[in-house]
Order: C-alpha cells, then sequence, then structure tokens
C-alpha cells in the first residue's frame, strides 16, 4: 500500500492513513479480509434473487419476474462494482475506511431483504433504501479521497456529484413510477443505470484512477465463484424439497449429476481466459470488459435458478411447460458463452476458447430444448452439460503445448 508516511492519529485516538492512490505496480496484490468479508454479503442477496426468479419461473410468470430479475441483480452488481475499482484504487484499510465498508455491507442486506416484496409485489422501497445506504457511503469515500489526494481530487469530486445526482434520481423514480404501467417503469429504470453506467466514464475522463489490473482481475473471479456458488445452494435446495416429498427417481438423480457437472463445467470455462494480462496492456478497454460482465454474472446467477426450477419440475407438478424450464438452463448458458467470446476478444486478442467452440456451443444449446417434446428434461440437461463438457475438452486438445520433434 503506497503512503505518505505510517498512520496518523486522527485527534489522538483513530489511526488513520492518509488516502493517496494505490501503485499500479504493486507487487503481490490481492483480495483483502475485509473485501472477502464484504462478498459475503452478496452471498444474501444473489441467494434471495435466484430464489425468487425460481419461483417465478415454477409458476410461468417469467414475462414480469425476468425484468425484476435484471434490474434488482443490476443493483446488487453495480454496488459490488462500485465498491471493488474504488478499493482497488484507494484501499486504506483504516479505521474509518472500515466502518464506510461496514455501512455499505449493511446496505446490502436491507437491499436483499426486500427482494422478495420487489418481485411480489413490485415494492422497491427496501431496495432503494438500501441502495441509498450503500451509496452515501461510497460517496463519502470519494470526498475522502477528495480532500487527502491532491492530484485526484477533480475525479473524485466528480465521482461524488455524479453519484449523488443520480442517487437523488433514484428516489425521485421511487416516488413517482408507483402507479405507472410496468413497462414505464422498466424504462426509467434502463435510463438511469445507463446515467450509473456513464458515471465512471465521465468522471475518469480528466484522471483515471490507479486501480491494480491483477487485484481487479481476481475480484471478479471471486464473484463469479460466489455466483457458482449460489447455483449450488440453490440446487440443493431443489433436492432438499424433492427428497422431503419422497418422489426422487433416476431421472432426479440424472439431473442432480449433471447440474454439478454443469457448474464445474462453467467454472472452467471462465478460468480458461486469462483478464489480468489483458487489463495490465489495454486499460482502456476495462469498462467494456467490467460493465459486460453484468450478463456473466447474471446468466450464472439464473443458471441456478434454472437449475432449481428443473429438480422441482421432476419432483412435482409446476405450473411452467416442460420446454420452458429446459430454456431456464439453456438460455442462461448459451449467454454465458456468448459473453465470454464478446468481452474477451477485444481484451486479450485471440481467445484462448477458440470462437467457433463457444459460439458454436451456445447455438446448440438454444436448440436442446426443443427436444423436451421427446426427451425427458433430465437427458437435455445432460445435453447441455455435455456441450460445456466438450468446450473445454476442444480447447484443452486445440490449445495444448505442442512437443518439438
Amino acid at each position: 500500500m503506497s503512503t505518505d508516511g505510517p498512520a496518523r492519529a486522527l485527534s489522538g485516538i483513530i489511526p488513520v492513513i492518509r488516502m493517496r492512490p494505490r501503485s499500479i505496480h504493486e507487487d503481490g496484490r490481492v483480495s483483502s479480509p475485509l473485501e472477502l468479508l464484504f462478498d459475503l454479503t452478496f452471498v444474501v442477496a444473489v441467494s434471495s434473487i435466484v430464489g425468487q426468479l425460481a419461483h417465478a419461473v415454477a409458476e410461468d410468470h417469467l414475462a414480469t419476474a425476468l425484468p425484476n430479475f435484471l434490474m434488482v441483480f443490476f443493483a446488487i452488481w453495480w454496488a459490488w462494482l462500485n465498491f471493488t475499482w474504488f478499493a482497488s484504487a484507494y484501499d486504506t484499510d483504516d479505521v474509518p475506511y472500515r466502518l464506510l465498508t461496514l455501512l455499505q455491507m449493511g446496505g446490502v442486506l436491507v437491499l436483499a431483504a426486500g427482494v422478495p416484496s420487489a418481485f411480489g409485489e413490485g415494492d422497491y422501497f427496501l431496495i432503494t433504501l438500501g441502495y441509498l445506504i450503500m451509496r452515501v457511503a461510497i460517496i463519502t469515500q470519494w470526498l475522502r479521497a477528495a480532500v487527502q489526494d491532491a492530484e485526484g481530487r477533480r475525479t473524485a469530486l466528480r465521482y461524488a456529484l455524479a453519484i449523488g445526482i443520480v442517487q437523488a434520481l433514484w428516489i425521485i423514480r421511487y416516488f413517482t413510477v408507483v402507479d405507472v404501467p410496468f413497462w414505464v417503469q422498466v424504462t426509467v429504470f434502463a435510463a438511469l443505470a445507463v446515467c450509473e453506467m456513464t458515471t465512471p466514464i465521465w468522471a475518469e475522463r480528466h484522471r483515471s484512477t490507479s486501480w491494480h489490473p491483477h487485484h481487479v482481475a481476481e475480484r471478479y473471479a471471486l464473484f463469479t465463484i460466489i455466483l457458482l456458488g449460489e447455483s449450488v445452494l440453490a440446487s440443493t435446495v431443489g433436492v432438499q424439497n424433492v427428497i422431503t416429498a419422497g418422489s426422487s427417481s433416476g431421472e432426479f438423480v440424472l439431473l442432480a449429476a449433471c447440474g454439478l457437472a454443469l457448474l464445474f463445467g462453467l467454472w472452467w470455462v471462465y478460468f480458461l481466459e486469462p483478464a489480468h494480462d489483458g487489463l495490465e496492456r489495454r486499460r482502456s478497454r476495462s469498462f467494456f470488459w467490467g460493465y459486460g460482465h453484468y450478463w456473466i454474472f447474471a446468466a450464472l446467477a439464473a443458471v441456478g435458478a434454472g437449475l432449481e426450477v428443473g429438480v422441482d419440475a421432476i419432483g412435482h407438478h409446476i405450473e411452467a411447460p416442460t420446454v420452458v424450464v429446459a430454456y431456464a438452463i439453456a438460455v442462461p448458458v448459451a449467454v454465458y458463452l456468448v459473453m465470454m467470446w464478446v468481452l474477451y476478444r477485444p481484451l486479450t486478442g485471440p481467445t484462448v476458447i477458440p470462437p467457433a467452440v463457444s459460439l458454436g456451443a451456445a447455438a446448440v444449446i438454444l436448440l436442446l430444448p426443443l427436444t423436451t417434446a421427446v426427451l425427458p428434461l433430465g437427458f437435455v440437461v445432460l445435453a447441455i452439460t455435455l456441450a460445456v463438457g466438450l468446450v473445454v475438452a476442444l480447447t484443452i486438445l486445440v490449445r495444448r503445448p505442442r512437443v518439438a520433434a
């Protein structure tokens, strides 16, 4: 950590480290214990949204549930993203920094508590409140950076100003869109989401923050693992429900095994592509890579929901047709494979996974749910799992080191 000197006391009581940008060339930069603790609060939020999406798919209410899922997941993802990139540049890990991080963690838990009401009644009060708590904390962090980092003051003030303005618009949205049609609510949300994503681009036009490429790549990888873990949890919940109901079968065992193998394959696919080298060489493309991960993260969360519904569909009757359940798994898997190529091709150049393999597999996976007319759901999920496994196997074979004769 780069500072101008040892910690100095504030009023002789609270140890404070002057907030200065950390070096982008810092050796051995990894996630701090505080960052790992911060991530754990998102486990609750993601678990709640996965469960709500699974319930909505099972009841065949996907038309309204999917927009709600994408909106709530944006709030979760954007709060995590803002903390991650700020911490990469300005993590002091002193008492004020830790306390403000604690405040953000509290905001995440409030937001998580509001997920059921957002899905069930369209009530976004707790989500708006939790998001406000998190934004107040990050604005305070930026104002502290503006005071203590003279060179980065303009950028920090731009962040604080823009975040504050957009947050005010979120509050106005809550009080003004309650009685308007749902599509208007979604449109307003999308417009404000664009404003949120424009903030870092505008704030860093004068001077970029000193985020660390290896640290950022690791943080994104850890969040990917969290989302995969939530998919495991969602599948486990479905398995427990079926076993409790006493309606397990051979197809149920097949689907449960395929779910685990599918998640393992998706994990393998993600870690085939190294991000840190690309972020180090092409820092200007970090926005595209970082923002585009929304679709990767959302797809992983949706896979968990799809697997939970799939287990329920085998265990007992649900409202959703089998083809819808199959697509609830196939679509996010296909989106995941496509986005891995879309995001990494501009960042790293030629991707490790050949595009013909990943994009071809995505196309095949999107066709597989149509076979539910003649095949049981378990076999369709098996075919999706084998397609992902084939992506990994072909990549290993194609990219294996050549032995000199």
